[in-house]
């Protein structure tokens, strides 16, 4: 499978980086929007403009889209899906449906294939819920994440006028985790779930005051959340909040028996070093099945819900049969 990079950010990184521990990816070049010259990638791929990329329709079998889920993936994987075969990691749950249409029609129009959404949540933790949904239908779903670095959210803080930079940490409500993991059902709202905590580096002139509004009443980011703003200097972010770190749990609790007398929970969790690298990882994983897909001449947009397990490794299916099954 031959690999394009677009967009070199964190996510793009972690993509390039990914590309060398999958023997069956060849990676074809980085397209950034930046000033190619200024732009070293980490392990010496070719970094290309993306004024150049129309010279590589024939070239790249799937094109990573590494953009930001806030602003930029609504319209750039839109655009990119009418001349290539495309793969995002739009991450903005609510507006999902919306961009799936977006995207499922234009790569139909122009005869490719695409997949949004695929990294681990939305991505691997859509797939646990769903098969948590479909063993126990009786019961209930509950998604914590955290502590960590959420990518997505710190990016929308990054697109405040006058904020320099930012990390957005989202932290579970460790009680609230404790009595959904002892099998209690509560009903929670956004708020009782999780905290997000912001800390905010800005220009010397900017409006504190209108900065922290502008966060704090954020629609699909911070809205519905208890959230806690912190100004800091450049120095403390970098020294402090410099890692990536994530984590998260999907949890499902239900009940079977005649009257519903014996409890099951199902839970899934991750702990993340490094929330870019561990995204990139499940994007060259599901790149791998959209390129057999494509291969078998599907068109329009997928989702991880679409993929045989089978498909997203590189190893044999009597492999398979032998060590996993």
């Amino acid at each position: 499978m031959k690999l394009g990079i677009y967009g070199y950010g964190n996510i793009g990184k972690g993509v390039e980086l990914a590309c060398s521990q999958n023997k069956d990816v060849e990676l074809v070049g980085i397209f950034t929007r930046r000033n190619k010259e200024e732009v070293k990638s980490l392990l010496g791929t070719k970094v290309y403009s993306v004024n150049e990329l129309n010279e590589f329709k024939d070239k790249i079998d799937i094109l990573a889209i590494c953009g930001g889920s806030a602003t930029e993936l609504p319209k750039m994987t839109v655009d990119l899906a009418k001349d290539f075969n495309v793969i995002d990691t739009f991450d903005t749950h609510a507006n999902i449906p919306e961009h799936f249409k977006n995207v499922d029609k234009a790569a139909k129009d122009n005869g490719h294939i695409a997949m949004i959404s695929c990294g681990w949540d939305p991505g691997m933790f859509s797939i646990n819920r769903l098969y948590a949904n479909a063993l126990l239908p009786n019961g209930k779903d509950y998604t914590f994440w955290g502590k960590g670095i959420s990518q997505g959210h710190s990016d929308a803080i990054r697109r405040i006028k006058g904020v320099v930079d930012a990390k957005q940490y989202t932290v579970p409500v460790k009680e609230v985790v404790n009595k959904v993991l002892n099998g209690e059902t509560p009903e929670l709202t956004t708020r009782d779930k999780h905290i997000r905590e912001c800390y905010v580096v800005i220009e010397n002139d900017a409006d504190k005051v209108r900065i922290e509004n502008e966060i704090k009443s954020m629609p699909n980011y911070f809205a519905d959340y208890e959230t806690i703003v912190n100004f800091v200097s450049i120095e403390e972010l970098r020294e402090k909040h410099s890692g990536m770190p994530h984590a998260g749990f999907v949890i499902r609790s239900g009940n079977t028996g005649i009257n519903n007398e014996n409890k099951h929970i199902i839970s899934y969790n991750l702990k993340l070093d490094s929330n870019p690298e561990f995204t990139a990882m499940a994007v060259i994983a599901f790149a791998r099945a959209l390129y057999r897909e494509k291969m078998n001449g599907t068109v329009g947009c997928l989702t991880v819900f679409d993929i045989r397990p089978r498909d997203i490794i590189d190893l044999p299916y009597d492999e398979l049969l032998k060590h996993m099954l």
